[in-house]
């Protein structure tokens, strides 16, 4: 026995099993070029002229590399140091390279800037494009590139404080250096507005703003800023928006962490936040020491001065959200079109051609929202899209960022296993998905501030209207659903308590409205069907029968066979 063990152990190994039936990576495949929604998008919102820029970008994050990037930042998340070796203070945050590689191409691209770079028609919608594009590659580094994108319109509010910070944030060179802004030729912006007694109540924040000067306080004015701010966003960047209470009430101040001179601010990280998910970026909590800052804006009027930014960066939630649904889409369906199952492709099951159906209508709505709203900011001249900018962001905000963890389990759940593994990508998707409807005002805070908007500025619903009218007069559904919502919107009685039955009924007639105009006929009918006429269960993969399962799904799937 001995002995004939010992010459087997001498053979080549037995192989127990072969590899089959499994699907090949999903790489090397262009994101922009092999999605259809966003490529007409682009063309249609009056963005043509970025499609070489996005197809180069779009080939570079569906490459194996940019994929492990998005894995490695994630896999080793940012690291604060408080103090050196001897104990003096550094508050200092540390990442791995491959964060600083998708950062860098963020910014070479102008996602942080572009439309202030270059404000020609369709910038902001090239811009979302490539948000879109990037976020699908990895979600936590667009916060810093988001902030910079939302904060720069602010900025400008203040000329001495743009004189100062304009020409770097726009730069489309990355420096993740701590240098004075004098030696560095880009910058990137944060923002720290909430506090832990708040939240999204930012009036009720006890950080104080005490003016430096014995002249009468005002805008452009230096400040000594001292608080606590429960969530800083991307503490490494070099500047920050801060809320503080000065002497005439909330106001907005421009706070750098380096002081003129080169000495750094009295700015200190107490610590980073252990979070759900979004692991890749730092988000943390800080302590103003009497920091010095710049007021922007008057005094009394930070709301009404940061408001720009939130709008901004409330878009970016509904991008981010609608490139995660995308990503899922996209290894859903690559999926069912490899795996075999009970002698098939899995993209040949009907059960699963419903269910991949019904994600594939939700992402496009969620994109085409996403396009139409970054269309508006091209067109802030005219006073329809103005008023359409400011309660549709709302809206979408509210629904897309809802309806995401839903999508992304149901996504997960077309791998089976497989989908539930951390190679699969699909559990970083999942735990990225609740995170945009958390940020920027959580979703009662959005509902009120439809209510709000709808209340105080009727010409923001009457623009809502208009928008949805053209489609409404084409498909009787859509025009039924706006009747009922009309009805909806007039009983004002316990209108707050119905705020968020209210807010998904606009959002889905909105949705439905841009589908009906802009996509194929078998998405649109889909839709309506099931978001409309309620021929819809409580679950993904419940649309009626009778619908064009086949021509939904080969739209919406990229082609990368094995």
């Amino acid at each position: 026995m001995t002995i004939a063990y010992e010459k087997q152990s001498q053979a080549q190994p037995m192989a127990t099993h072969e590899v089959f039936n499994q699907p090949p990576p999903l790489a090397e495949y262009n994101l922009f070029g092999q999605d259809a929604p966003l490529r007409e998008g682009v063309s249609r919102e009056g963005a043509g002229w970025a499609q070489p820029s996005l197809t180069e970008l779009g080939a570079w994050a569906g490459t194996s590399a940019a994929i492990e990037l998005g894995f490695e930042a994630n896999n080793n998340p940012p690291v604060l140091h408080t103090h050196d070796r001897l104990g003096h203070r550094l508050d200092e945050v540390t990442f791995h390279p491959a964060w600083h590689r998708l950062m860098e191409t963020a910014v070479k691209y102008g996602i942080h800037a572009g439309p202030w770079r270059d404000p020609r028609p369709g910038a902001h919608v090239a811009r979302a494009a490539a948000m879109y594009l990037v976020s699908q590659v990895e979600s936590g580094h667009g916060c810093p590139i988001s902030m910079t994108y939302a904060g720069i319109p602010v900025i400008r509010r203040q000329p001495e404080v743009a004189a100062l910070w304009e020409a770097r944030l726009t730069s489309l060179d990355y420096n993740p250096a701590l240098q004075p802004a004098g030696g560095k030729g880009s910058a990137l912006c944060g923002m720290a507005l909430t506090e832990k007694q708040g939240g999204s109540d930012v009036r009720a924040n006890t950080t104080r703003a005490r003016l430096l000067s014995t002249e009468a306080g005002g805008p452009g004015r230096e400040y000594e800023i001292t608080g606590h701010k429960w969530f800083c966003s991307a503490p490494m960047c070099d500047l920050f928006l801060v809320l503080a209470q000065a002497p005439a009430g909330l106001s907005c101040f421009a706070l750098p962490r380096l002081l003129p001179d080169g000495s750094r601010n009295r700015f200190f990280i107490q610590r980073l936040k252990d979070k759900l998910g979004n692991r890749s970026n730092a988000s943390s909590e800080v302590e103003f020491d009497g920091a010095w800052a710049m007021l922007i804006g008057e005094e009394g009027r930070g709301i009404a001065t940061i408001i720009e930014m939130v709008n901004f960066t409330r878009l970016d939630c509904i991008l981010g959200s609608a490139a995660l649904m995308r990503q899922g889409l996209a290894q859903a369906s690559h999926h069912a079109a490899h795996r075999q199952t009970f002698g098939r492709l899995l993209l040949d099951q009907p059960l699963m051609q419903n269910v991949l159906a019904d994600l594939a209508i939700e992402a496009e709505a969620a994109l085409v929202l996403g396009l139409r709203l970054a269309a508006a900011c091209d067109k802030t001249a005219s006073l329809h899209e103005a008023n359409f900018k400011r309660l549709g962001t709302a809206i979408g905000k509210y629904w897309v960022t809802k309806r995401t963890p839903a999508f992304s389990a149901e996504a997960l759940e077309c791998l089976g296993g497989n989908g539930y593994v951390e190679e699969s990508i699909m559990p970083r998707l999942y735990r990225e998905a609740p995170l945009n409807s958390v940020w920027e005002g959580s979703g009662n805070v959005n509902c009120l501030d439809v209510l709000r908007a709808i209340r105080k500025e009727p010409e923001s619903l009457e623009a809502f209207f208009a928008e949805v009218a053209p489609a409404a007069q084409v498909e009787a559904r859509l025009g039924a659903a706006v009747v009922r919502l009309k009805a909806v919107l007039n009983e004002r009685e316990g209108l707050e308590f119905r705020a968020r039955r209210t807010v998904e009924e606009m959002a889905v007639v909105l949705q439905a409205a841009l589908l009906v105009q802009h996509s194929p006929a078998a998405v649109a009918d889909a839709f309506c069907a099931s978001r409309l006429a309620g021929d819809w269960g409580h679950a993904f993969g419940t649309l009626p029968a009778r619908l064009d399962f086949k021509a939904i799904v080969e739209r919406a799937r990229p082609k990368v066979e094995a």
